[in-house]
């Protein structure tokens, strides 16, 4: 009888584990695209308007992304690994606009977190030498100190009425007393399922438009050249937050 209760047991154990599905990962690739408006962002030939009436090309759009977690519909979080969490996605490097996450838990996950830049706890270069030589490599760190450029936004303009100039736009924070680190957290349309047997796909739209035409609105006449800049780069950070929405 003993052996029979402890073949039992044994089976009942094998069972729970193998339903226990905390051990199982799949992976996940994360698309994104960036566009004006609704239009493909197109590097240096095509030409947009802005809400100031502002012709302008854009010849270089990099940003970070950082920080990626997954949440279910219960809350429960999934923290992808911080120190594997900080990617630059370069307009012009088709490779980079696709990240590939591999060992998450398996699950069904209905909102998708991210940061936008390097947050305080790894700010300026504290645990980051993963990511380092990525963002030295891309032009995201700045050359006369030990920070990161969160956006680099360049290219030219035109005012209404004018001659055309050069825009440089670059956002990042500097020290603790300029923070334009910000978190993103995007509902998805519908849940997906991270399982073993396929990679899940999330496809995420970045509106370029939105960083002169979000919750604020900046003229490139106003302001041209913004880099250490404790007035404006903190505007267009906030509309950097309004840019990310999912593709269905």
């Amino acid at each position: 009888m003993k052996k029979i209760a402890s073949l039992l047991f044994l089976v009942i154990t094998i069972i729970a584990c193998k339903n226990d599905d905390s051990n199982e990962l799949g992976n996940l690739n994360i698309d994104f695209k960036n566009t004006i408006n609704t239009t493909p962002l197109v590097l240096n030939t095509e030409t947009y308007t802005n809400s100031s009436n502002e012709d302008y090309t854009v010849s270089e759009l990099k940003y970070i992304i950082s920080n990626i977690s997954l949440i279910k519909a219960n809350g429960e979080e999934f923290v992808y690994p911080v120190d594997q969490s900080y990617f630059v996605i370069n307009e012009g490097v088709v490779t980079s606009k696709s990240i590939n996450l591999t060992g998450i838990n398996i699950g069904d996950y209905s909102k998708i977190r991210f940061g936008f830049g390097v947050d305080q706890s790894n700010y300026p270069l504290n645990g980051m030498t993963n990511f380092i030589p990525t963002a030295e490599e891309n032009g995201m760190l700045w050359s006369w100190s030990a920070g990161y450029k969160f956006l680099k936004f360049e290219g030219t303009y035109t005012p209404q009425g004018g001659t055309q100039d050069d825009y440089i736009l670059h956002v990042g924070s500097h020290g603790s007393t300029l923070d334009n680190y910000k978190v993103i957290t995007l509902d998805l349309p519908s849940v997906i399922t991270i399982s073993e047997a396929n990679a899940a796909t999330i496809s995420i739209n970045a509106n370029v438009a939105k960083i002169f035409d979000g919750t604020n609105t900046h003229s490139l006449a106003t302001k041209s050249d913004i880099q250490v800049d404790p007035v404006y780069a903190p505007i267009l950070a906030e509309n950097v937050s309004t840019i990310f929405t999912i593709n269905n």
